[in-house]
């Protein structure tokens, strides 16, 4: 059999080993609110490129200090965390992973101290500070944050960057008509609301020729919010601006209760993929290889985006390959007890 979760994927010049990337998730490990990379960033992503994942996306990093999601969130927004970030991509790629790093801006969401900004001037919740309505001058120096940010990836060395455009960030605001609210050129219907992130997109592809990812939120759970069609319709508006793959994760831009099973949010990639013809990534307690197997062998994503999982087990390639009956190459080192 044919096992497409351990078959070789290529986008531009990146090849990938196999179809399992590690989804980016915070682990609130910088230390004196500088945003650099510490030991634990080391250990944690290294050990899981040992673990056999294609592809290790690490954690929304941010492109300013107040976009911040915590004060101990990775940085890129100082050319002093390059050095950082190019040590812990060296770990990753000796050990057989192409390396990955999610560019973010946290909006509203953003739990540090000061100001805080969005697109229009409402918290999240009650017990949320009220964000800052960003002026068009805020937006075009965020805009251009996104693309320093973008240039240190690169000068890292990294293989794929991913704009954080989900899970009710900044973007997601701007994306939302439950969020955005405003008068202008970047508010009211879907294609003004939409022009941020093409601004951003259009940003990072002038010192970005690499694979270029898009995480999106597929459905915001509320009658008035977006749907997985409406952003297949996005999606088409993404390729054509260089986009290459679209993550596809779901909710998190307003509070909303969220129908969670195994392989929730599939459906939303399946849509977005074949209404736009774009390969997809999906993500959502997906745990099993053979659950993994069937999503790609019934084309209904590219990638399988495991977050939880490699948490628990950062070894989950090879119980994915023993359930399925693929052979993987094991490290080495560990062959005698593979």
């Amino acid at each position: 059999m044919n096992h497409k979760l351990f078959s070789p994927y290529t986008i531009k010049n990146v090849t990938f080993k196999n179809r399992i990337v590690m989804a980016p998730m915070c682990m609130y490990s910088s230390h004196e609110k500088d945003g650099k990379v510490q030991n634990w960033h080391r250990t944690h992503y290294t050990s899981r490129a040992v673990g056999g994942a294609g592809l290790i996306i690490i954690e929304a990093t941010a492109i300013t200090p107040q976009g911040r999601i915590s004060d101990r969130d990775l940085g890129i927004w100082n050319d002093v965390h390059i050095e950082g970030l190019s040590e812990l991509v060296t770990l990753m790629k000796e050990q057989g992973a192409k390396t990955g790093i999610q560019l973010a801006h946290a909006g509203r969401k953003a739990t540090v101290d000061g100001e805080i900004l969005a697109p229009s001037a409402i918290p999240f919740n009650e017990m949320s500070k009220t964000p800052k309505e960003m002026t068009k001058d805020e937006i075009a120096e965020t805009v251009h944050a996104f693309k320093e940010g973008a240039r240190r990836a690169k000068e890292a060395g990294f293989d794929v960057i991913e704009i954080h455009a989900a899970h009710g960030y900044l973007i997601n605001e701007f994306l939302s008509p439950l969020t955005n609210k405003r008068v202008d050129e970047y508010g009211g219907h879907a294609e003004n609301r939409y022009r941020f992130l093409k601004e951003v997109i259009t940003a990072v592809k002038e010192v970005w020729d690499g694979p270029l990812f898009v995480r999106v939120s597929a459905n915001d759970y509320h009658e008035e919010g977006l749907k997985p069609e409406d952003y297949a319709k996005m999606a088409n508006w993404m390729k054509t601006d260089g986009v290459d793959l679209i993550d596809v994760s779901s909710g998190g831009v307003v509070p909303a209760s969220i129908p969670v099973f195994p392989g929730y949010q599939v459906t939303f990639s399946e849509v977005i993929k074949h209404g736009a013809d774009i390969p997809t990534g999906t993500v959502g307690l997906i745990t099993s290889g053979l659950q993994a197997e069937e999503i790609l062998q019934n084309n209904r994503a590219d990638f399988i985006f495991i977050g939880r999982e490699f948490l628990r087990n950062p070894y989950w390639p090879r119980t994915a390959a023993i359930e399925i009956g693929a052979e993987i190459e094991p490290p080495k080192q560990y062959e005698r007890g593979w």
